[in-house]
């Protein structure tokens, strides 16, 4: 993903800062403990499709 694009997006909640889970290609919104999905390439910023991160993951 690129990194202009990661300067800009942020939570749809809280417009709180986003960072990336290279392993699980998603978007973390450790704030709203959120962890947004990408496919093919593509943030899907929507919060019914994000799921919600588990204690170890929030860590």
């Amino acid at each position: 993903m690129e990194t202009r694009l990661l300067n800009i997006l942020v939570c749809p909640l809280c417009k709180g800062p986003l960072t990336v889970n290279a392993t699980h290609t998603e978007l973390l919104c450790k704030a709203d403990q959120l962890a947004f999905p990408v496919r093919d390439g593509i943030p899907v910023m929507l919060t019914n499709e994000a799921r919600v991160l588990d204690q170890t993951e929030s860590a």
